[in-house]
C-alpha cells in the first residue's frame, strides 16, 4: 500500500542530453539474463510527434559505436538511416547509445541496428492529438475505476459500489502514535456522524485523503480550465464530473457551518498491542468491506470505517491543506459558475473560509494519518495557490459571487498571493524540489505570473513576474542538471521515491516556461522527459498502465489484481501512473491471503538492468515500485493535454 517516506526525415546529431522514447523489451517481458539478445532497443511506446526530434536507445553489452540503424516504414523502405555515434554513458552492466532521428510523415514504422543481435522496435509517427488523445481518456479512466461511494461507475473492473456505510462515518480524534506509526490506545470518538462516502481511493488501498484529493482536485481543475478542447466537454475525454466528483467529496470533508476540517477515511495503521485490523491488513474486492465478517470485533474498523478531525471547529487549519483546499474550491468556481451556480457559490464561500484559517506559523504538517505516509514539509506554496485561484475567481466571476464573502476585493488575494510566492522563494524549500504533491509552486507561480500580467503588472506587489519566472527556470535547472548525468537525460531521479510523478512535474513546469519566454528548447526537454516515463529507459517499461506496449504487469492494486490481468493483456487499470523505479533496498516484501502472485512464474524480469543505484520490480508485492495513486496521476492529464493543444486558453481576467 502507498507510503513515501522521502521527499520521412534526416538523420539529426544528439540535440538534447533528454530523450523522448519508449522501450520495447526485446523477446518478452519474462527474459533473464541467460536469454537475453546482445542488445535493446528503447523507442516510444506512444509514439513520436511528426517533424521533432525523436530520441530512443540503444542498450547494449559494449560499445556500438559505428555501426547504422535504419528506420523503415510499413512498404520496407529506409526513411532514415543514421550511424551509431558513442555511448551516452554506462548502466550497470550495460551501454547506453542515443539514436536521434526526425519523421515528417505519420504512419507506422520499425527501427533496427545492423550487427546487432537486438529485435526491432516498432512506433508510430502522428500529430499529438493522434498520440495524446487515447492516454488522456486512459487517466480518466483510471479515476473512474478509483471511484468510491454509491457513485460508482460499472466496468469490467468494477461491478458493484462500495463503502456505503461510509455514508454515516463515526469520526474521531487524532490518536498518539508510535515513531512506527501504530496507534496507541484506543479510537476517542467525538460524537459526530458525517456523510465520508464518495471519492477516490487514495492508491491501491482504499484509504481517502483530503491531502492527496485535495491536489488532484486541483490539478484536474486547472486542466479544466486552461485546455478545455482537450477536458472539457466537448472532448474526448471529459473530466468535468470527475472533478465534481472529487470537490463533492471534499465539501463533505468541510464543513463550512461549523468550520471544521475532517482529513481522513479509515484507517491503515495497525494498534500496538491489539488485533483490531486495519485496511492495510487484508487483500479484497472494496464492495465486500461494509459486510466482510460482520460483529467480529476485529474487523470493526473494516466495517465502519473511522473519519478523523483535523481539530475543533472553528481551529487553525494545517496551511498546506488549508492553501490546497482553498484553491480547489475557487477552481471549482471558476469552472461551475456557469453550470451549477449554487455549487459554484458553495465552493467559493469555502474557499475563502478556509483561507482565513490557514495556520501561517505551523509547527508541523497534518497530512495524514500516520505522518509518514506523506511527509510534507512545505507550505507556503499552498498559500500562495490558494491565494491566486481565489483571485482569479473573484477576477473572472466575481459578478456571481455569493453576497456575504469574507473578501470581496480580487486585488486582496493578489497582493496576499504574491506575499506568500515571495515567502516561498525566500523561504527554506526554494531550489530544494519540483511540482509534485509536495510542491505546488509550479503551478502557483506560473498561474499568479499569468494573473499578474493580466491585471497590468500593478505596482507594490511583493514579487514581479521575472522573480516567479527566475523561481520556475530553477525547478527545471534541477532536471536539466539531472540530465546531462544520466544516460537516457532524464530530469527525474530514478533512484528516489516518485520518480514518475517527478517526472511528470518537470514536464509540466517545462512547458509553463515554453509557453512565458517563447523559448522551444522547455518545450523539448517536456517531449522528452515524458518519453522517459512512457519507457525511454533502462527498463523499458511505460510506467503508465495502458500506455504503450509494455506497462506494468502487476500494479499493487487490489482490484486491478483480483479483476484485471496478469501478464499486460486484456482487462488493465488503465491510465495509472505508478510509482516507479527507486533505490534498489527499497524492495517491498510479505503477502496478504487472497492476493494473486504476479509475475505468475516468479520472475524478476529487470533485475539484470539494476544500476545507477536504481532498481525496478514489476512485483503486485513491491509497492515502492508499482503502486499507483491518485496524486501520481494526477499530472499525466494536464502533461498530455499540454502536448495537445500547445498552450492553454487565455485568462480573461476582468
Amino acid at each position: 500500500m502507498r507510503q513515501t517516506w522521502a521527499p520521412g526525415g534526416g538523420v539529426h546529431g544528439l540535440v538534447l542530453a533528454g530523450s523522448i522514447g519508449l522501450a520495447v523489451l526485446a523477446a518478452a517481458a519474462g527474459a533473464t539474463a541467460q536469454t537475453a539478445p546482445t542488445g535493446y532497443l528503447r523507442v516510444n511506446q506512444v509514439g513520436y510527434e511528426t517533424g521533432t526530434i525523436a530520441h530512443a536507445y540503444l542498450v547494449t553489452s559494449q560499445s556500438a559505436s559505428g555501426t547504422t540503424f535504419k528506420v523503415r516504414d510499413e512498404g520496407g523502405h529506409d526513411v532514415v538511416v543514421g550511424q551509431v555515434e558513442s555511448p551516452a554513458g554506462n548502466w550497470g552492466d550495460f551501454v547506453v547509445t542515443p539514436l536521434t532521428f526526425s519523421i515528417e510523415r505519420e504512419g507506422r514504422y520499425r527501427l533496427i541496428v545492423e550487427g546487432i543481435s537486438a529485435p526491432p522496435a516498432h512506433f508510430n509517427v502522428d500529430h499529438p492529438d493522434g498520440l495524446y488523445a487515447q492516454p488522456l481518456h486512459n487517466a480518466l479512466e483510471f479515476y473512474q475505476t478509483e471511484r468510491d461511494g454509491p457513485d460508482y461507475i460499472p466496468s469490467a473492473l468494477r461491478t458493484a459500489p462500495a463503502h456505503l456505510n461510509d455514508a454515516s462515518a463515526m469520526v474521531y480524534v487524532t490518536p498518539p502514535m508510535t515513531p512506527y506509526g501504530k496507534v496507541i490506545g484506543e479510537l476517542t470518538p467525538t460524537g459526530e456522524t458525517i456523510d465520508a462516502s464518495g471519492g477516490w481511493w487514495d492508491a491501491g488501498d482504499y484509504l481517502k485523503f483530503v491531502q492527496t484529493t485535495s491536489y488532484t482536485v486541483g490539478v484536474m481543475l486547472t486542466g479544466l480550465r486552461d485546455f478545455p478542447g482537450q477536458m472539457g466537454p466537448r472532448s474526448r475525454a471529459d473530466f468535468t464530473a470527475e472533478a465534481k466528483f472529487g470537490i463533492s467529496w471534499l465539501l463533505k470533508m468541510w464543513d463550512d457551518r461549523t468550520s471544521t476540517l475532517h482529513y481522513q477515511v479509515a484507517l491503515g495503521s495497525d494498534f500496538v498491542g491489539a488485533r483490531t485490523l486495519s485496511d492495510h491488513d487484508l487483500w479484497r474486492l472494496p464492495q465486500v468491506d461494509d459486510t466482510l465478517d460482520a460483529g467480529n470485533p476485529r474487523y470493526a474498523l473494516i466495517n465502519h470505517r473511522p473519519v478523523f478531525v483535523s481539530g475543533p471547529p472553528g481551529s487553525r487549519i494545517s496551511p498546506n491543506l488549508a492553501g490546497r483546499l482553498s484553491a480547489d474550491f475557487a477552481l471549482c468556481f471558476i469552472e461551475f459558475r456557469r453550470s451549477d451556480l449554487a455549487l459554484a457559490r458553495q465552493c467559493l464561500a469555502a474557499a475563502e473560509h478556509i483561507f482565513d484559517l490557514a495556520d501561517t506559523n505551523p509547527t508541523t504538517l497534518l497530512t495524514a494519518l500516520p505522518y509518514g505516509f506523506y511527509p510534507e514539509t512545505e507550505w507556503r506554496d499552498d498559500l500562495e495557490w490558494g491565494a491566486n485561484e481565489l483571485y482569479l475567481a473573484l477576477a473572472l466571476g466575481g459578478d456571481a459571487a455569493p453576497a456575504d464573502l469574507p473578501h470581496d476585493d480580487a486585488g486582496y488575494y493578489l497582493k496576499a498571493a504574491a506575499n506568500w510566492a515571495h515567502a516561498y522563494i525566500t523561504g527554506p524549500g526554494d531550489g530544494y524540489d519540483t511540482l509534485n504533491l509536495y510542491d505546488v509552486s509550479g503551478l502557483a507561480h506560473y498561474d499568479l505570473y499569468r494573473a499578474i500580467a493580466a491585471a497590468g503588472d500593478p505596482p507594490a506587489l511583493a514579487v514581479t513576474r521575472q522573480d516567479l519566472l527566475a523561481d520556475l527556470r530553477q525547478q527545471l535547472a534541477i532536471g536539466a542538471d539531472r540530465a546531462t548525468r544520466d544516460p537516457f537525460g532524464f530530469g527525474g531521479a530514478w533512484n528516489e521515491a516518485d520518480s514518475v510523478a517527478h517526472g511528470m512535474g518537470l514536464a509540466v513546469t517545462a512547458e509553463e516556461i515554453a509557453d512565458l519566454t517563447g523559448d522551444r528548447q522547455p518545450d523539448d526537454l517536456a517531449r522528452s522527459w515524458m518519453g522517459n516515463i512512457l519507457g525511454a529507459n533502462v527498463w523499458g517499461v511505460s510506467m503508465i498502465v495502458g500506455d504503450g506496449s509494455n506497462p506494468p504487469h502487476c500494479p499493487q492494486h487490489q482490484v486491478a489484481n483480483l479483476e484485471g490481468s496478469l501478464d499486460g493483456s486484456g482487462l488493465l487499470l488503465r491510465g495509472a501512473a505508478v510509482e516507479g523505479p527507486n533505490a534498489p533496498n527499497t524492495v517491498a516484501r510479505g503477502f496478504l491471503s487472497g492476493l494473486r502472485a504476479c509475475p505468475v512464474d516468479s520472475v524478476d524480469a529487470y533485475k539484470m538492468f539494476t544500476g545507477r543505484d536504481a532498481r525496478f520490480k514489476d512485483n503486485v508485492k513491491n509497492y515502492v515500485n508499482t503502486e499507483p495513486a491518485i496524486d501520481l496521476t494526477a499530472l499525466s492529464p494536464l502533461m498530455f493535454a499540454w502536448r495537445i493543444a500547445g498552450k492553454p486558453r487565455p485568462l480573461a481576467v476582468n
